[in-house]
């Protein structure tokens, strides 16, 4: 079921597939963080994707009790633009030599995911008030505030000494 398919009639259905599709995106970056780990030179940063890959794995659980609390099954749809920000970091990492750059780029793909992240999560909580379901856009803002969360972390860790040592 693509987006813009003749599949999505309802808004139900459009907070389904969105739902399938930010469940994949959440589970390609379990599978990406501990690789962004391992490449990260700096200590907070290579811990800071740690910690975030545990609120990842929960972040997944959320979204199987979402699809459990919708009555429709746990299932993902391919989502190009998650791997596409995965790819383009995977590329940038394998070319940059200079490890402080290297932790400069890899700030920059945690962002980009981030970014995914916040505005698909803020489209499904919107859509599921509208739908009536609050007890989902609970569980769903969760997510949501870690992400912003994480994300304020990154652009602290890049501003505070990772862009600046990146630089000199």
């Amino acid at each position: 079921m693509g987006l813009f398919t003749r599949d999505i009639k309802t808004m139900n259905d459009l907070f389904v597939h969105q739902l399938q599709d930010i469940y994949y995106a959440e589970q390609q970056l379990v599978k990406a963080l501990p690789e962004m780990a391992d490449k990260a030179t700096d200590k907070q940063l290579k811990e800071g994707f740690l910690t975030h890959l545990e609120e990842t794995k929960t972040h997944v659980k959320r979204l199987e009790e979402v699809f459990r609390m919708q009555g429709v099954k746990v299932q993902a749809v391919d989502c190009p633009a998650i791997d596409g920000i995965i790819e383009e970091a995977e590329e940038v990492a394998g070319e940059v030599a200079d490890k402080s750059v290297l932790d400069a780029a890899l700030i920059n793909a945690g962002q980009a995911a981030e970014h995914y992240e916040i505005a698909r999560y803020g489209s499904l909580i919107a859509w599921a008030r509208q739908l009536g379901r609050n007890d989902c856009a609970t569980i769903l803002q969760k997510t949501l505030d870690e992400e912003r969360i994480t994300d304020r972390k990154l652009t602290s860790l890049a501003e505070g000494k990772i862009n600046l040592r990146a630089a000199s």
